[in-house]
């Protein structure tokens, strides 16, 4: 997708406004220079280039609700900001230069860490690598695991309610907090700051931000919920028969260690040729390359657990099933962060060889299978020669669809066709009752597509929450959802 130009401003900002705004977070908290705003209002993809007069960097949750109060008492529009990694132009503003930036990340402080509580309680600028890094220290885990966590903050991870490998054992972030700080578009501050597990005091309010997208308040401090470190991890790659067996062998490794499956995740033949392909360094642990391989992992809470010959027991079993072809079981942790990068390495190495389009879908478990093949199919048919790359995580249902560009066609004239072959995928993922995104949101990509899937009710109920909290729609305006639009019939 070509990198979209700036729009004619709709509307300056008053010189009076920008002034008011710049005085809240003081002469290290904004900038107007181009070369700062650049790297804010350009989408991680590179995708879309919006236009901002002003970026803001509030270092406390009352500088946040000042700017917030300004900007509802004169109509401006405000973008919130973490790290800026979302996938799908959720972060970034539009190009008519009529919107502030917020961004969070000069509020980076962990507030406290609770061990016997298994709580830690950060600001929304903390990057998720620092989260996992103090809950270590405190001899617990973190456990939300994705490839940006080195540059994501915690608060874009809540309002995306991102993802990632450990969604099988420990779920999205969405079940990883406990309590929320939230700026209000009104400018007021709610402060559910609790640390508990039961609270059946009435409407879970936490719930309605998370993987909100910034669009009906800026998140501002989060409780997040620990759990005990692995004290073993056991990680093995497999080749398996097929699809189906893949399947079977997932419910196996759940039934044999009650729970202890951490990661499964699917790896094609063609990915993998293509990780070997853009980064020769890697070095595949099987014999030979087949049609579909998986990462699994197991991790165990005991010291001196027996998970490894639990892990060779189950695969022993699915051997003689003939569901597995072939594994090989990581040796020591470097082996197994090895086998961790052919998996990381994915996504990277399709993008390096041409022309992609992504989808981020997902589907009961129970017909992945069926999907995926008659999906391929679809594509195919298609798009004669187009090359499909579809990986992830098949423990928890979410599989990234990815479609190479045919070797003989032009990057422009596949990209032409985004719309088309993206809309074969999220068809075909609706007609498995599945969605059409399962970890990266909705963003400003997949604003207008969810309109033809999505039941008229929950439209209609999230467009009742939006113009509720936010009447003025100046909380990231047009995305995830339209305040003022209607279903569209499929």
């Amino acid at each position: 997708m070509k990198l979209e130009a700036p729009q004619t401003p709709a509307r300056a900002l008053s010189p009076e406004i920008i002034e008011r705004l710049k005085q809240v977070v003081g002469p290290s908290g904004w900038s107007t220079d181009p070369d700062v705003l650049e790297a804010h209002t350009v989408d991680w993809l590179r995708q879309f280039r919006g236009a901002s007069p002003l970026l803001l960097k509030p270092a406390m949750t009352e500088e946040v609700a000042a700017i917030v109060s300004i900007c509802a008492e004169v109509g401006v529009k405000l973008v919130p900001q973490g790290g800026n990694t979302s996938l799908m132009g959720g972060s970034v503003p539009f190009g008519t230069g009529d919107e502030i930036v917020v961004n969070l990340s000069r509020m980076n402080k962990v507030r406290a860490v609770d061990p016997l509580n298994d709580t830690i309680t950060v600001e929304a600028g903390c990057i998720l690598a620092s989260v996992q890094a103090e809950a270590e220290k405190a001899g617990r885990l973190f456990p939300l695991r994705l490839g940006a966590e080195g540059s994501c903050q915690i608060g874009g991870n809540i309002a995306s309610n991102a993802g990632g490998t450990n969604v099988l054992r420990y779920g999205n972030t969405r079940d990883l907090v406990l309590g929320l700080e939230v700026v209000l578009p009104d400018g007021r501050i709610w402060n559910g700051l609790r640390g508990l597990r039961k609270d059946n005091t009435g409407y879970d309010l936490k719930q309605l931000f998370i993987g909100s997208e910034g669009t009906l308040g800026i998140i501002t401090s989060a409780v997040l919920k620990l759990s005990p470190r692995p004290a073993s991890v056991e990680t093995a790659i497999c080749a398996v028969a097929s699809l189906d067996a893949a399947l079977e062998l997932l419910a196996r490794c759940k039934v044999r260690t009650g729970g202890q499956v951490t990661a499964f995740e699917l790896l094609p033949r063609i990915g993998i040729e293509l990780v070997l392909k853009h980064f020769p360094a890697t070095r595949f642990p099987l014999a030979d390359l087949y049609d579909w391989q998986v990462l699994v992992e197991f991790s165990s809470g005991e010291e001196g657990s027996t998970l490894r010959d639990t892990m060779e027991e189950v695969l022993a079993g699915a051997f003689e099933a003939e569901l597995v072809l072939d594994a090989a079981i990581g040796a020591s942790g470097e082996q197994s962060k090895a086998f961790w990068l052919i998996r990381e390495g994915l996504a990277e190495a399709d993008v390096l060889e041409g022309a992609s389009i992504h989808c981020d879908v997902a589907v009961p478990l129970s017909v992945m299978p069926d999907f995926l093949r008659q999906t391929t199919q679809a594509v195919e048919c298609a798009c004669v020669g187009a090359r499909v790359v579809a990986f992830g995580h098949m423990g928890d249902g979410n599989v990234h669809f990815g479609i190479v560009q045919p070797m003989d066609a032009s990057a422009d004239a596949f990209h032409a066709r985004e719309h088309e072959i993206s809309g074969i995928v999220h068809d075909l993922a609706h007609r498995f009752d599945g969605t059409i995104s399962a970890e990266h949101g909705l963003g400003r990509v997949k604003r207008e597509a969810i309109r033809t899937y999505r039941d008229a009710v929950e439209h209609d109920l999230m467009v009742a929450v939006k113009q509720a909290l936010d009447p003025q729609n100046i909380m990231n305006p047009g995305k995830l959802v339209d305040a003022g639009a209607a279903r569209v019939e499929a």
